[in-house]
């Protein structure tokens, strides 16, 4: 009854379901692993974002990066902008995660004469994206700021390439190393991601970036579920087409016997 198993049509069907049930099963696997990445990346941003405030020299030093769980920590440093050193950095989107333009890169000179990169905020972009943009000043003189901490841009963590032969004073990446050799001093690791400033600037200034967000954890436990029950429903359904393929067998068989 059951010989037509060893059709063809019927050995290739049942070889790719054999083969797509253990791929669906690591697919599901897959989405899980992005789940629990998902959810315990929000818990260390989480921690970070409520650790106790200390000075950046506590979470970096000269040609020493933060570790990888300061990222997020909110530090404060107290310093005097260096504008002639200012550097733009292309293609980043602003707080509504939509409009391009640039992030405002100005060191700080501390008070032993070494810098730390302070991202100062978003910017929109001018028309003409050859030139150095149009930036609000810095307070001048001694500053106070706070942030929250971050390692160096690399291409090999971002994506981001970085091109060269760009217009004077724009950057792709923010890299302390990169640019201790444009500023000419001692350069700390990583970079404050600007929150607050003291005393409070006048006029308008770059648009300061919201905290990272690290409420969602996506659809990929959703999609882990979809792929486990796609991969249960391959032998139901190998079971009901072979059940159905042999009682059309069965009932032409029925009809021969009765016209003979």
């Amino acid at each position: 009854m059951y010989r037509f198993l060893l059709s063809r049509q019927w050995v290739i069907l049942t070889l790719l379901g054999l083969v797509l049930i253990p791929t669906m099963i690591e697919l599901g696997f897959w989405q899980l692993h992005r789940h629990e990445n998902r959810v315990a990346r929000n818990e260390e941003v989480a921690a970070s974002l409520a650790a106790p405030t200390v000075p950046v020299t506590e979470l970096t030093g000269k040609g020493r990066e933060p570790a990888d769980d300061d990222k997020f920590r909110t530090v404060t440093a107290r310093g005097t902008f260096d504008t002639a050193h200012e550097v733009v950095v292309r293609h980043r989107t602003g707080p509504d995660r939509d409009t391009i333009g640039y992030f405002v890169v100005t060191p700080l000179i501390l008070e032993d004469g070494s810098a730390i990169l302070v991202n100062r905020g978003w910017i929109r972009a001018d028309r003409d994206l050859t030139g150095f943009p149009k930036v609000p000043a810095p307070p001048k003189g001694r500053v106070g700021v706070v942030g929250r901490m971050m390692p160096d841009e690399t291409t090999e963590a971002s994506g981001i390439k970085d091109t060269k032969g760009l217009p004077d004073r724009q950057v792709m990446l923010i890299n302390s190393r990169k640019q201790a050799g444009e500023v000419g001093r001692p350069m700390l690791g990583g970079f404050i991601q600007l929150t607050k400033i003291s005393p409070k600037p006048a006029g308008k200034q770059p648009e300061v970036l919201p905290e990272p967000d690290h409420s969602g954890i996506g659809p990929h436990m959703a999609y882990a579920i979809q792929w486990w029950l796609f991969t249960a429903a391959v032998p139901v359904g190998w079971i009901i087409l072979v059940r159905r393929e042999a009682a059309e067998r069965r009932g032409a068989s029925d009809v021969v016997a009765e016209a003979a």
